[in-house]
């Protein structure tokens, strides 16, 4: 039995809170002594092993500041022996290996061991966003054994079905489907399946990405007609909820959501696009999603608390080091110095580049995540937890994240391009937010090129889709082509050079960017006279 489950059964709920989410009441010092006695302690385990001898370029640091000055920031370039598993060379032995999207173009996933320690951790931090997204204030909340769990998670080797396995191994669930049939299904089989499940049995808890969670949200209530639900209602208990449900739709005369027919107690997501999807989650589901974020490398580092505004960095997985947004933007290499901050030096208002060290035996070594998050607060006022909040700001690398879950580089789009025997002169991409996130081209074609806007998308949508697998199932999933594009004007790139060098723009400003170009730079590219 869990201690959870022990606690639950004596009606312990303080105690629960406390055993889980207590980190929450630690003082700033107190948070950075723990950050301290962590790293030391890794820095131990590195010493003693092949990889950590490279990294740490032979010294063992005595103290954070000695840390800081002599080990260099690292990217995943600086791990090979992680692509190639190389299991002996670790601080200590993997549990599992979990792996996300890569670099498109230069390896196919980043693969990342997760250690014993590392699982249990993070298992705490798993229960505990639900504790907090179901609670309606300090330790009041209704999580309960056998809660109703409907999976949209991606399953293992993907980090989020590492955490499902953490959740459940922490805390008794029932997974609708149950974890070892899901994780062998398609995602449209787990989806069906699962509300299939939750028709009979309820629902109570939620989890995944943001825009997963409104695109099945969105698929169920264009499905849910009378006639195509009648199938499914063999079971008195589909027929009894699905009935309540089309009810509630038709006094309110709309089609059937989700909140028609469960009243939700938690829901957990993550993704960059929180923000946007946040009231129409609420609309769909009945509740507001707890925000998180994290990611395959350091599997969390903050979460929102239940005032659902900023988030709260959490202590116990990864050594947290900020690098200020100006560090963060400059061509260095690697003999140049960086300086990070840590979280009693950062200041509200401020972006930083987010470097993490991994604890419990964890591979990471001063890592760049190539996410800029803005610093917000030093403390939840409203809530009187005394550690900063934080916001996610950007991806900072050269990457278009969609959706969180496909990240596409330069070199992949422009290969597509390439590859649909498209004529064109030049463009720029960059994620875009409609109703869903979705890949903008700007494209200027060549003047001999005939072809229409439809035709172009679609050729170069089937070549993303062949040298991106991750693409191709962001398709599947939102059951959309997130490919979009805009034609510009014959000679607008070559304007926008010119003007840019009469106003003296330096040669690294001269041209429209490939990637990530800003809102002013599109707008001057598209109201270009040529």
């Amino acid at each position: 039995m869990s201690i959870a489950s022990e606690l639950l059964r004596k009606g312990k709920m303080r105690d629960v809170w406390h055993k889980y989410c207590g980190w929450l009441d630690l003082s700033l010092k107190e948070f950075v002594e723990i950050q301290t006695h962590l790293l030391l302690e890794q820095l131990g385990l590195l010493s003693q092993c092949e990889l950590g001898a490279k990294l740490l370029r032979g010294v063992v640091p005595k103290s954070v500041d000695e840390f800081r000055e002599r080990v260099p920031l690292t990217t995943y370039a600086d791990y090979p022996e992680l692509l190639d598993k190389r299991e002996g060379v670790l601080p200590e032995p993997p549990l599992v290996w979990q792996h996300t999207t890569g670099r498109s173009g230069e390896y196919p996933y980043k693969w990342m061991p997760v250690t014993e320690k590392m699982f249990r951790e993070s298992a705490i931090y798993c229960l505990a966003t639900y504790i907090i997204a179901s609670c309606q204030r300090k330790y009041d909340f209704s999580l309960e054994e056998h809660d109703k769990f409907l999976y949209t998670l991606a399953p293992p080797p993907y980090a989020t079905g590492t955490i499902a396995r953490a959740l459940a191994d922490e805390f008794p669930l029932d997974f609708l489907p149950p974890l070892d049939e899901a994780e062998n299904m398609s995602f449209q089989e787990r989806t069906a399946e699962g509300f299939s499940l939750a028709l009979e049995q309820g629902l109570d808890l939620i989890g995944g990405l943001n825009s997963i969670l409104i695109a099945v949200a969105e698929r169920f209530s264009q499905s849910s007609s009378v006639t195509e639900l009648l199938p499914m209602l063999a079971k008195p208990r589909k027929l009894l909820r699905s009935a309540k449900g089309f009810l509630k739709s038709k006094a309110a005369n709309r089609m059937m959501l989700p909140r028609d027919l469960w009243n939700v107690k938690g829901i957990v997501a993550a993704g960059p696009d929180s923000p946007i999807y946040k009231e129409r989650m609420k609309t769909l589901w009945g509740r507001y999603a707890l925000d998180v974020y994290g990611a395959t490398e350091p599997i969390m580092v903050a979460m929102q608390t239940w005032d659902y505004d900023a988030m709260t960095f959490i202590p116990s997985l990864n050594f947290l080091e900020f690098l200020p947004e100006e560090e963060a933007n400059k061509t260095t290499t690697k003999k140049a110095p960086m300086r990070t901050l840590l979280l009693n030096e950062v200041t509200p208002g401020e972006r930083y580049e987010m470097v993490i060290t991994s604890f419990h035996g964890g591979p990471l070594v001063r890592y760049r995540m190539g996410d800029m998050v803005e610093i917000t607060a030093m403390h939840n006022e409203n809530l009187n937890i005394d550690i900063p909040q934080m916001v996610f700001y950007s991806r900072c690398d050269g990457l278009i994240d969609i959706a969180g879950f496909t990240r596409l580089t330069e070199k992949t789009i422009w290969q597509a391009i390439e590859g649909s025997g498209v004529g064109y002169v030049d463009w720029t991409a960059r994620k875009e937010v409609k109703k869903k996130p979705i890949l903008r081209l700007y494209l200027q074609l060549k003047e001999d090129e005939g072809r229409s806007i439809q035709e172009v998308t679609a050729a170069i949508h089937d070549v993303l889709k062949e040298l991106h697998t991750d693409y191709a199932d962001l398709e599947t999933m939102l059951e959309t082509v997130p490919l979009e594009i805009t034609f510009v004007p014959t000679g607008s790139f070559q304007s926008y050079t010119l003007k840019q060098q009469a106003a003296g723009a330096d040669l690294a400003h001269l041209k429209v960017p490939h990637v990530n170009a800003s809102d002013e730079v599109i707008d001057t590219l598209m109201s270009i006279s040529p």
